[in-house]
């Protein structure tokens, strides 16, 4: 995956540090005035989308004290000038005094409350400097607003309440519909309740790439959110089945049987060179006769032509699969080979104590969900970071992966991606009909077959981005307006599709 693949990810700090020198400098009203524009023009595509029209629309600003209310206030004032009823609502005694200067030099009115009519809320109270507690203004008709369909919230940089350094939520905040935020994707907006309560995000380039990149390379942590994809590697003239890598499943039991279709069947679609599958053998029946390109085995052994290895989709607590678990546990570690533990298999880890510390190779990637993370953070004897998890989700998958000394994707809304000594990955994605049963399965067997091929200098963390993009891309082609519309067998083809189209460009 090239840098190009991937967009930088940044506290709330970090981007005012970056954006210290340029104010030094001076350049604080030019900032500012990109900000507004940026601003502006979201809000006006918005009135377009839901009237129509920008002429004639009404479009309220919540102004906060600070810079972010001079933004609101510069963004407000350019909205007038193109016909919209414009009006701000001071949460303060203060206000920006060159921003509402400009607005009312512009004709915009300042109001003590929110109107019944109005189309699009800015919220511009306090921005990136939300951290801590945040209570709502008391003002007339921002509940209903809020509660409106009809109305559109915007937030100015960050919603008002979002720790956008955590993605920590205060026990009030001004949910957005869209966030508009500047200079550079804020961590806080992508992860935990922040990405719930930040709507869709939009960057907004202010002109300081260069101080950011500056501040990044010097940053202790590096963190990135997945913006588009590389494809495996297309085969070459001279490839057999073998080099094109074999990719080995165990999965499904006599209770789950389909949880190997799935995950098998993900894996044949995405492409490697061969797919073996361990299960009881009613369940290798049923999947080599849906793929009889498979090769089923009832011995827990990994075969040793086998350069990835799956485990736990639907494996339950059958003595047979818990034998290969263990199996592939000695595989990895022995020959360094890259191992997927999902579903069941993180149960059967969880079960072990703190002696799983020990038993995970680094060559391992871990694929709960919230759920099973903290049943594998408490078995590690790791509670500290069950209560982190809700304050510093990003942080606190960062720290157990350093403890265990393998790769943890945590499964969400939100997935982080974090490998030991690697930049640390985020995936957010609108589709909330992956919340369904076997999702999960089709996501692990993406995930094999793509580990399966990789060149072995691909970081394992990023050939997991791909496969949670794919994934991701897959529900959205199916299901563009989230109504969960599908079940996970649809996903399979679907992923197969987000394959053939990707972006140029090879894991080597």
């Amino acid at each position: 995956m090239d840098a190009e693949a991937l967009t930088p990810l940044y506290t709330g700090a970090e981007v005012r540090q970056a954006e210290a020198p340029l104010l030094e400098a001076g350049e604080g009203p030019q900032l500012m005035a990109r900000a507004a524009w940026g601003l502006a023009g979201e809000v006006a595509v918005q009135l377009r989308h839901r009237r129509g029209r920008i002429y004639g629309t009404r479009v309220t600003g919540l102004i906060g004290p600070g810079n972010n209310g001079g933004d609101g206030l510069f963004a407000l004032a350019l909205l007038r000038r193109r016909g919209v009823d414009a009006r701000a609502v001071l949460v303060s005694d203060r206000a920006h005094d060159q921003g509402l200067a400009a607005f009312r030099q512009a004709g915009g009115r300042l109001t003590q409350s929110i109107d019944a009519d109005v189309d699009v809320l800015i919220d511009a109270v306090i921005g990136t400097g939300t951290s801590g507690g945040f209570a709502l203004p008391q003002v007339p008709g921002l509940t209903e607003a809020l509660a409106r369909e009809s109305t559109a919230v915007v937030a100015c940089d960050a919603p008002s309440g979002v720790d956008p350094g955590t993605g920590a939520v205060a026990q009030e905040v001004i949910a957005a519909d869209l966030t508009v935020t500047f200079g550079g994707h804020k961590l806080g907006l992508m992860v935990g309740a922040g990405a719930q309560a930040s709507g869709r995000v939009v960057v907004v380039d202010i002109g300081m790439a260069g101080e950011l990149a500056r501040f990044r390379a010097e940053a202790a942590r590096s963190r990135s959110v997945v913006a588009a994809e590389p494809v495996t590697p297309a085969p070459r003239r001279q490839d057999h089945k073998y080099s094109r890598g074999v990719a080995h499943v165990v999965a499904g039991s006599h209770r789950y049987p389909g949880a190997a279709v799935l995950s098998v069947r993900a894996a044949v679609q995405t492409g490697c060179g061969m797919v073996t599958l361990y299960a009881p053998g009613p369940v290798v029946s049923l999947v080599t006769a849906a793929q009889p390109e498979i090769v089923g085995t009832t011995a827990p052994e990994i075969p040793p032509r086998a350069t990835a290895v799956a485990v736990g989709p639907g494996i339950a607590e059958d003595p047979g699969q818990c034998a290969a678990l263990d199996c592939a546990l000695d595989w990895a570690q022995r020959t360094g080979g890259r191992l997927v533990l999902d579903a069941s298999a993180l149960t059967l880890l969880a079960e072990r104590g703190e002696q799983l510390t020990a038993q995970l190779p680094a060559s391992t990637v871990l694929t709960p969900h919230l759920g099973e993370l903290r049943a594998l953070m408490e078995a590690a004897g790791r509670k500290d970071l069950c209560e982190e998890l809700e304050a510093s989700p990003v942080t606190a998958v960062e720290d157990f992966a350093g403890y265990l000394g393998c790769t943890v994707l945590l499964k969400g809304a939100s997935t982080i991606i974090a490998e030991p000594r690697s930049r640390t990955l985020v995936h957010r994605v609108q589709a909330p009909g992956l919340a369904t049963a076997g999702s999960g399965d089709v996501l692990t067997g993406v995930l094999v077959a793509l580990a399966a091929t990789a060149g072995p200098k691909v970081p394992l963390a990023e050939i997991a981005a791909t496969a949670v993009r794919r994934h991701g891309q897959a529900a959205c082609r199916l299901d563009p307006q989230g109504r969960g519309g599908f079940g996970a067998s649809a996903l399979i083809e679907a992923c197969n599709g987000a394959a053939i189209r990707a972006s140029a460009g090879t894991f080597d």
